[in-house]
């Protein structure tokens, strides 16, 4: 399975931009044709201190090619623009095989 993070900074208003999540990008990444396995996680800390990060995002596709197919979609293409006006400065996306 390909996975993609989203790792999103925190933001001004965390509430609003939960409930952004919540009621805007996780319905848009549920019409993501392919979509095998979506994951929201609020981050509360780390062990050593304060998280710089507020949010993670998970998604897994079969492999990259159906990942590539379903960013290149209509969906996927409105996922990435609701990314960039709702946090396009505070997110890091990060792509990986996941081994187990």
């Amino acid at each position: 399975m390909v996975k993609l993070y989203a790792l999103f900074l925190k933001p001004e208003s965390p509430d609003d931009f939960t409930r952004h999540v919540e009621t805007v990008l996780v319905p848009l990444l549920k019409q993501v044709e392919d979509l095998r396995h979506l994951a929201v996680t609020r981050i509360d800390g780390a062990p050593l201190g304060e998280a710089k990060y507020s949010l993670v995002v998970e998604l897994g596709f079969e492999n990259r090619k159906a990942m590539d197919a379903a960013l290149a979609s209509k969906e996927g293409k409105a996922v990435a623009r609701d990314l960039l006006k709702s946090a396009g400065d505070r997110v890091t996306l990060m792509i990986g095989d996941a081994l187990l």
